[in-house]
């Protein structure tokens, strides 16, 4: 990336602090009429289209990839409809896609083109997520979407996908970019790669090809270290955008920006001054119907491995050599790689699980883990985590970092707080609480500092205040972390996709965790009495006991 982009985007995440209190059968295809290079696909491209935006105006301007073709397998899935659909509408409509664009849904389910259509607008027009249409823009949106169906373990689809790229080509200006997007189950991964390898679909000798794999990228170290092998014996490591949708939320990014461009943050950010560092992720659902799923894979494969260790990495990183995609992965590496092992030994030293029972969230009374829709009826599956990681290096050095994450908590919030240690001499009655560096990461996005302050009044009394940052004193509507991704893997800027060593260190991170909480494992440790939190409270008490004497888990 280059310095002026990486100035650009930083100032993009500026903003002024304010107090705040703490709170059917196919049909032959006809040839198709798409839009030539050059000519505007709608107008968005026209400048206030997008209702006067400053942000989203300069971003058009320094942002807009190349033509291409945005290939979608598992394109009626649950991912497509909700997320990936509206992020690549909300993309094109602000004119973030450039003047010729086009979407090949993929699927195994028979549909015509017209059904397709159909199913994508529909799901546009009923998702929370899809920015307010202007006039017209649906019907034009529908002029840039095609389908595709078949057998993924043969060729005759992608056989069909590499046509769609050449009739593409002369609205895109002889170029046959493509981004394939795999929104599918990860049993699939392996054979769409071998697939668009035989057809030579992979090569760019005429245009760009880039893969997007979704998570779960692998289900423990050897399977992930096999898929990495299966994916580069056809794609190039340049080629590979392996997504974690918790890298494109914009607290996230702005992580980076507080930290380096803040000189009043960065001298505190290390063992001299900081207590410890607290990362949730909670949730207040349950399984929502995906219990196939999650009775595999659990809450450490489902949570830790991937956005968790991520939010850590980032956290702990040192600073890069440059804001560009190599130098930011590789301090995330380095860090990733000084934290101690956890072996089966340590696990029940630095490790708590759980599994929610019934209780009441929102007021309303829900099942226990055990009495939802096809969950086994003494699965031993957690739905709780909480780890403490350590990490031997000369920043961190007995800091320790408490990730957890859980189903069923009281809220869904997500957040990094860097919790300072306290004040060495204490001359004030009633002594002091720690200071505290929040980033909120959903919901209400934004940034928290927690600090002492005399109260009005004859005596020297402290409270705690807040210092608080809202994205919203912007004026502006926060992306999709879709939008964010699927732009940058467009643009080929692979700075927040883990790379295949993030990747491979962070399974070894927990692979002792999975083992001593794995049925099956001959050195698994047997699990607590589940389950062993109710419903809407904060997972199990020996989490707090994990904490250790004079810490607690924030109130969020």
């Amino acid at each position: 990336m280059q310095q002026a982009a990486a100035q650009k985007r930083a100032a993009e995440t500026v903003g002024v602090a304010q107090p705040a209190a703490e709170s059917a059968a196919k049909s032959p295809r006809k040839s198709r009429q798409r839009v030539p290079a050059g000519v505007p696909a709608h107008g968005a491209d026209a400048p206030g289209a997008d209702g006067q935006n400053p942000f989203r105006a300069a971003m058009r301007r320094s942002r807009a990839p190349e033509p291409a073709t945005l290939v979608i397998f598992g394109a009626t899935g649950d991912l497509a409809r909700r997320k990936l659909l509206p992020a690549v509408f909300g993309l094109w409509q602000d004119g973030l896609l450039g003047s010729a664009f086009n979407i090949v849904g993929v699927g195994r389910q028979a549909m015509t083109d017209e059904q397709f259509k159909d199913f994508a607008i529909e799901a546009l027009k009923t998702s929370k997520e899809t920015d307010t249409p202007q006039p017209g823009s649906l019907e034009k949106f529908r002029e840039l979407l095609y389908y595709e169906y078949g057998d993924f373990g043969g060729d005759e689809v992608y056989d069909l996908v590499g046509k769609q790229l050449d009739e593409a080509e002369e609205a895109h200006g002889g170029r046959k970019n493509a981004l394939f997007y795999l929104s599918t189950p990860p049993s699939l991964f392996e054979p769409i790669s071998n697939g668009l390898g035989r057809l030579g679909l992979h090569q760019q000798d005429e245009g760009w090809r880039r893969i997007v794999i979704e998570k779960p990228f692998g289900r423990d170290l050897a399977s992930a270290r096999e898929l990495n092998a299966a994916i580069h014996s056809v794609w190039d490591e340049s080629q590979v955008y392996r997504i974690d949708h918790y890298l494109g939320k914009e607290t996230v990014q702005n992580l980076m920006a507080i930290r380096f461009g803040n000189a009043i943050f960065e001298p505190l950010w290390n063992r001299g001054y900081v207590d410890h560092v607290q990362i949730t992720a909670a949730e207040d659902l349950g399984l929502e119907g995906r219990a196939g799923y999650y009775e595999e894979a659990g809450v450490v494969r489902d949570m830790l491995q991937n956005h968790l260790m991520q939010l850590f990495a980032l956290t702990a990183m040192e600073a890069p050599a440059a804001f560009d995609a190599d130098a930011i992965r590789d301090e995330k590496t380095k860090v990733l790689r000084a934290v101690r092992a956890i072996p089966v030994e340590r696990v029940s030293e630095v490790a708590v699980r759980g599994q929610y029972g019934p209780g009441v969230v929102d007021g309303e009374k829900v099942p226990g883990y055990r009495e939802e829709p096809n969950v086994k009826p003494q699965s031993p599956t957690p739905t709780y985590v909480a780890v403490k990681l350590e990490v031997d290096n000369w920043r961190w050095q007995g800091v320790p970092f408490f990730l957890r994450s859980g189903k069923r908590l009281p809220k869904k919030v997500t957040e990094i707080a860097v919790v300072f240690k306290r004040a060495p001499l204490g001359i004030f009655p009633g002594g002091l609480e720690r200071n505290v560096l929040a980033f909120r990461i959903q919901p209400d996005e934004g940034v928290s500092l927690k600090f002492s302050s005399k109260m009005p009044g004859q005596e020297m009394v402290l409270r705690e205040v807040v210092m608080d940052f809202r994205y919203d004193a912007f004026g502006a509507q926060l992306e999709s972390p879709y939008s964010r991704l699927l732009l940058d893997a467009m643009l080929g800027d692979a700075t927040l996709f883990p790379r295949e060593d993030e990747v491979d260190h962070a399974w070894q991170i927990v692979s002792g965790i999975l083992e001593a909480w794995d049925a099956s494992s001959p050195r698994h440790q047997p699990a607590p009495d589940f389950p062993n939190y109710d419903s809407g409270t904060w997972g199990p008490a020996a989490a707090d006991e994990l904490m250790g004497e004079g810490r607690r888990w924030r109130r969020l």
